[in-house]
């Protein structure tokens, strides 16, 4: 099965080895995205909202990128640095998945910077639809 690597225009060099997104038959899988500038210093420092906002709307750049829109997201894997930010998190996400919501987890975590509070992987299927 053959993949592709997708990486938006206006990507960053990532701090460890690895893609924006990789396209296989169909299926979009998206990194595990934390809030980050294109230098990789974290974003809205202390604003969970502004946070998520900045990661999903960095998703969403992923996955148009790769032909397909957020109503192609089927599953969610979402890391919070404290479940005080449950609440303003869910709400950010709500504003991106207004329909038919993806399946997902959430878990609380450490985080690979700390001023990060969220990061989010995701599951599209981009492919041709029936």
């Amino acid at each position: 099965m053959p993949k592709q690597a997708i990486i938006p225009p206006g990507t960053g060099v990532p701090i460890a080895p690895f893609v924006p997104g990789t396209l296989a038959d169909g299926v979009l899988y998206v990194s595990g995205t934390l809030p980050f500038d294109k230098d990789n210093n974290v974003v809205h420092v202390g604003d969970a909202s502004a946070q998520a906002r900045h990661v999903l709307t960095t998703i969403k750049g992923v996955v148009e990128a790769a032909g397909g829109t957020m109503d192609d997201v089927t599953f969610n894997q979402i890391m919070l640095k404290d479940w005080a930010d449950y609440a303003k998190i869910n709400a950010v996400y709500a504003e991106f998945f207004p329909g038919t919501k993806p399946a997902r987890y959430c878990i609380q975590c450490g985080l690979v910077k700390p001023d990060a509070l969220i990061e989010i992987a995701s599951i599209a299927h981009v492919g041709k639809k029936a």
